[in-house]
């Protein structure tokens, strides 16, 4: 996949796959652009293949802006029941900004795969918490622990 402004070859990316015993897909990769822990920023992109990989449900817990560059995402807030939401489609150049707080959901590209910048901004390094699919949160992300996780595995 090619942006005429966006070279994915150009960052290394860690790859993220979810385990069998899940009733979704998970499959994605995701580059760090660049973070100020001090000011509470962090910006990066993520990628899916038109494989139907999604992110593993998760919640923003920090502000956050999304463009997406390149191709489509699909995201599905998930109800405090459990009921989805009919997706909401971003085309490619579409924005949204998610006010800490969100809705748990899930979100994939679409058939052609997609591209999205995220800008993450966070007075206490949270960003998101990724729950299982009783909506209980078993992972609290910070930007170290996102930092470090790339670093490590990228």
């Amino acid at each position: 996949m090619a942006s005429s402004f966006f070279d994915p070859d150009r960052h290394r990316w860690r790859e993220v796959v979810g385990g069998p015993e899940l009733s979704y897909k998970v499959r994605h990769d995701y580059t760090i652009l660049g973070y100020d822990l001090a000011a509470g920023t962090l910006d990066m992109v993520v990628r899916w293949a038109g494989d139907g990989g999604h992110c593993p449900i998760h919640r923003h817990t920090a502000t956050t802006t999304v463009l997406v560059i390149e191709g489509e995402q699909h995201v599905w807030d998930l109800q405090p029941n459990g009921d989805r939401a009919d997706p909401k489609v971003r085309c490619a150049g579409d924005y949204a900004l998610t006010v800490g707080d969100a809705l748990p959901h899930l979100e994939r590209g679409g058939p052609a795969g997609g591209i999205a910048f995220f800008g993450n901004h966070s007075s206490d390094g949270r960003l998101y918490e990724i729950l299982d699919e009783d909506l209980k949160v078993v992972v609290d992300v910070t930007m170290e622990s996102l930092i470090d996780d790339w670093k490590q595995n990228s």
